[in-house]
């Protein structure tokens, strides 16, 4: 039942928009290419933003710097119970979800996926936002420069998702 509900919600949807376009005596086709114009705005106003995020996260890890970050903090997160493998993990994946499922990939191949390793790799990718790439598209799209508390909150929770991959595992194991 519910299968075939999501498969018909968005031609509904579809059919929706069009007839109360209809109804309302709008002209679709110019609010959709009006729609289509503003997006492409959006689009070209947070493209720089994203380039310059993709190619400092692709610089960082192909120079090795962010295994060379993750030995000197995983001295200090070894005694918390976070391995220092995961520290380049938690890094990265607050800039960007793609370079972080390659560096979870790596995690997988290296300890396996049922290692207390691999599961805490696999809580934090869940548990956690990549809130730098979040809070430079959404922010960047409405030109919002004073963040206020985004940035000191997001880092919390995101230090929330680590500690409860830490308290799950070494709770499970």
């Amino acid at each position: 039942m519910i299968t075939y509900l999501s498969n018909l919600i968005i031609p509904f949807l579809l059919f929706y928009v069009i007839g109360y376009g209809l109804l309302a005596k709008r002209d679709i086709y110019s609010d959709f290419l009006d729609g289509a114009k503003d997006g492409l705005k959006t689009v070209a106003g947070i493209c720089p933003t994203l380039v310059g995020l993709m190619t400092a996260v692709g610089i960082l890890r192909a120079s090795g710097f962010l295994e060379f970050l993750g030995g000197i903090l995983g001295k200090v997160t070894g005694y918390i119970g976070l391995p220092p493998d995961l520290v380049p993990l938690t890094l990265v994946r607050m800039f960007s979800s793609s370079a972080a499922t390659g560096l979870l990939l790596d995690i997988f191949k290296e300890f396996g996926t049922d290692s207390p390793t691999g599961l805490m790799a696999g809580i934090v990718m869940s548990a956690t936002e990549s809130v730098f790439y979040c809070m430079s598209v959404y922010y960047g799209s409405v030109k919002i420069r004073k963040t206020r508390y985004t940035l000191p909150g997001a880092i919390i929770s995101t230090a929330a998702g680590v500690a409860a991959a830490v308290w799950i595992v070494n709770c499970l194991m």
